[in-house]
């Protein structure tokens, strides 16, 4: 189908650090997304009604190692053609997710909205970690760029890591509606949902103060002039939330990033 964007749902949440439940969250996302109560289109100008070409859940009951069948899922639903949303699950998914695409897509960017840095070399001994995916994305040359943006958590560790792996950071104390990003190649954006302020996104499980408002992320997605490749939305932790308003912003995003792809993407056109 000409114009369709791939939906996968990646409910793991093995590697969060603190709390569980973000592997709950695709289902949910999914039902504010296709929602009568909220329109289908998103704000670039793009009709959204049958776009969606849903692959479902990867299930993890299955015997193996999730990794690999993360990997293996993604490139099945990438071989489709269209652009890819994934949907967490914990952002330890990226990485799997990020050596599929970086297979087809060999020079990228990752755009990475985000609380936290999560480029620990390794966090209570789990490479693995939520809190790491970045650091093995990046030993692995899975990205040509990282750049991060809404960071509010950085320490010494975080700073030896961008210097170690040439990150470029935009903390949230530094963020302005002016930014605009100067990218040169296919574009991978990875959507923490805690790099929204909470009093927006409340349903996560690390909640941080002082982030960035909705608009301000809507209007950096909607910035993004190079091809958009493929996307994760993830730590949306559905027993954090309130009255579903988390999952509400998830699906609104999805719809933003999926409008971006269908401007940008000659996969989708």
């Amino acid at each position: 189908m000409a114009g369709a964007i791939s939906l996968l749902g990646i409910p793991h949440d093995e590697n969060s650090s603190y709390l569980r439940g973000a592997a709950k969250a695709p289902a949910l996302i999914r039902r504010e997304l296709h929602s009568d109560a909220y329109s289908s289109w998103s704000e670039t100008g793009f009709d959204l009604t049958g776009r969606f070409v849903d692959h479902g859940d990867i299930d993890f009951a299955q015997p193996g190692d999730p990794w690999e069948r993360i990997e293996s899922e993604v490139g099945r639903a990438l071989d489709v053609g269209h652009p890819l949303i994934s949907l967490g699950g914990d952002h330890a998914i990226s990485w799997p997710v990020l050596r599929a695409v970086r297979r087809r897509h060999p020079d990228l960017t990752i755009v990475h909205i985000d609380a936290h840095p999560d480029i620990y070399h390794t966090y209570d001994d789990n490479p693995r970690s939520h809190t790491s995916p970045f650091a093995r994305v990046m030993e692995e040359q899975l990205a040509s760029r990282l750049i991060q943006i809404g960071l509010r958590t950085v320490n010494d560790h975080h700073r030896d890591q961008f210097r170690r792996f040439g990150v470029e950071v935009v903390e949230a104390a530094r963020f302005h509606e002016a930014l605009r990003l100067d990218l040169k190649t296919p574009v991978y954006i990875s959507m923490d949902l805690d790099g929204l302020d909470p009093a927006f996104a409340p349903g996560v499980s690390h909640r941080e103060p002082g982030g960035l408002s909705t608009r301000q992320v809507i209007n950096l997605i909607q910035s993004i002039n190079q091809t958009v490749v493929a996307a994760d939305i993830v730590e949306y932790n559905p027993d954090q939330d309130f009255s579903n308003v988390t999952a509400l912003v998830a699906a609104k995003l999805t719809k933003e990033i999926a409008g971006v792809m269908l401007r940008t993407s000659p996969m989708a056109n």
